[in-house]
């Protein structure tokens, strides 16, 4: 169970730490609990309540008619805003409710109904990767266990893959592109993207994953010979090694080019190699796979 500081819950929720206090003492919108040492902390059903309650509010529906409304009923016209509007904070806020009570069917309730709306592709841009990010503040501040993660994280790459299995192979003369994270790398959700994104603009993917040996991409590299490589950076190599690392993926493919994003390429200072290219947001993948 997660204990959340009021701190905690105005960075989750949007909604400033005083506005929470004076709601709690006018409305009883949310009863704090105490540490033994006497701290107030809130916990998951706080957290799940002030992010519909946020929703609501933020749509116009005055808190006095919130405090007054069951946790069935808030709950239902969220669902209804949901339905109604395009703004992103509503399918996210969803989703993070999805992801504490563990709930399968909600999340992907959320996600096919922004799909069809949307498309696949600004789902992931729109929905998802804000939603990521939202788990990274809750994972920072110890709001949420391995288990939230596992379980949420998971569901997402369930979805990435059959996402992609259910685009046709291109023809085996089709462009060829090989995806990996290099030995050590196990950050894959956005790989997983990137493979879609590949495979929908007509390349002949070669999809291999995670913590992938040099030695071994070399082996698979002069057998199906593509013109682009894709990787991502996240957590390795350590920064000292990594202009090192571009330049022997460089040398090693001098043929091709190669694709690489991740937060490790973020405010780079070193020379690129002439056939290393930088992105960093999936959304210019496929401006750049068009140019090539």
């Amino acid at each position: 169970m997660g204990k959340y500081s009021i701190k905690e819950l105005e960075r989750l929720s949007g909604i400033k730490a005083h506005t929470l206090r004076i709601w709690e003492k006018r409305f009883n919108i949310i009863e704090p609990e105490r540490t033994d040492t006497n701290i107030r902390y809130y916990s998951d059903e706080d957290l799940k309540k002030i992010i519909n309650i946020s929703v609501l509010n933020s749509h116009g529906l005055k808190i006095s008619k919130i405090a007054g409304l069951s946790a069935e009923e808030v709950a239902k016209q969220v669902e209804n805003l949901s339905e109604a509007k395009s703004k992103v904070e509503i399918p996210i806020d969803q989703l993070v409710v999805s992801m504490l009570d563990l709930d399968e069917e909600h999340f992907e309730d959320v996600l096919a109904k922004h799909i069809r709306k949307y498309g696949f592709e600004k789902t992931v841009t729109e929905i998802i990767y804000p939603f990521l990010e939202k788990i990274g503040v809750l994972w920072q501040t110890g709001s949420i266990t391995p288990a939230h993660e596992h379980f949420i994280s998971n569901l997402i790459r369930q979805k990435l893959i059959s996402s992609v299995a259910n685009l046709p192979i291109p023809s085996k003369n089709s462009s060829r592109a090989i995806l990996f994270l290099p030995e050590g790398e196990t950050h894959e959700l956005g790989l997983l993207f990137t493979h879609y994104i590949t495979r929908h603009k007509g390349f002949r993917t070669y999809y291999l994953g995670q913590s992938l040996p040099h030695e071994d991409l070399k082996k698979i590299y002069e057998v199906h010979r593509p013109r682009i490589l894709i990787t991502s950076l996240t957590s390795t190599p350590e920064p000292r090694q990594l202009e090192n690392y571009l330049k022997t993926l460089s040398q090693d493919f001098a043929a091709a080019t190669i694709l690489a994003s991740g937060w490790m390429l973020r405010n780079t200072a070193f020379h690129m190699p002439k056939n290393v290219k930088i992105f960093d947001k999936a959304s210019e993948l496929p401006e750049i796979l068009s140019s090539l």
